[in-house]
């Protein structure tokens, strides 16, 4: 993967409205693919278990633009009663949002990861900057990521809001 294929010297210029936020959600969905490319030596065993989030008391944290990649333009599904992750389907093993998943659930695997002995942490760390500075451009005032069960919960208590 090439060590930089963005123009950094937009990060500093401050941005409000939809198209700026677009152009954030735009930069995340590369970011992802950046973070796909750096995980293609790897394997996982896709059993759903990482996303039983009330079992592993963990869950991806999310930058505003993550969020909204996550969760613009569709319904919010019900929370599920076994704790587990809302986008899971209804068996609890498959995303239905596999696409747009947050940076954490694409670098996170479990003890059973198959692939080289070290995984690809200067990317993720790279990466995972690149998506602080988005998110500062569009939302200064959010001071770090925030749990995804935190996003979740606002969204689902917040007015319906209008799609540009």
């Amino acid at each position: 993967m090439a060590r930089r294929d963005w123009d950094d010297a937009d990060d500093e210029a401050p941005a409000s409205g939809t198209r700026e936020l677009e152009r954030a959600m735009q930069e995340t969905r590369t970011v992802y693919r950046q973070a796909d490319a750096a995980y293609v030596p790897y394997s996982c065993p896709a059993s759903g278990e990482c996303c039983q989030l009330a079992t592993t008391k963990r869950q991806p944290w999310l930058w505003r633009p993550e969020w909204e990649v996550l969760s613009r333009g569709r319904e919010l599904p019900p929370p599920r009663a076994d704790g587990g992750c809302p986008f899971l389907d209804a068996a609890g093993k498959r995303c239905t949002v596999y696409a747009d998943r947050p940076f954490g659930c694409r670098t996170f695997f479990c003890e059973r990861i198959r692939g080289p002995a070290r995984q690809p942490a200067e990317d993720v760390t790279r990466l995972l900057l690149r998506l602080e500075r988005i998110s500062q451009r569009v939302m200064p005032s959010l001071q770090g990521p925030r749990p995804l069960l935190e996003w979740y919960a606002e969204a689902r208590t917040a007015p319906a809001r209008e799609e540009p």
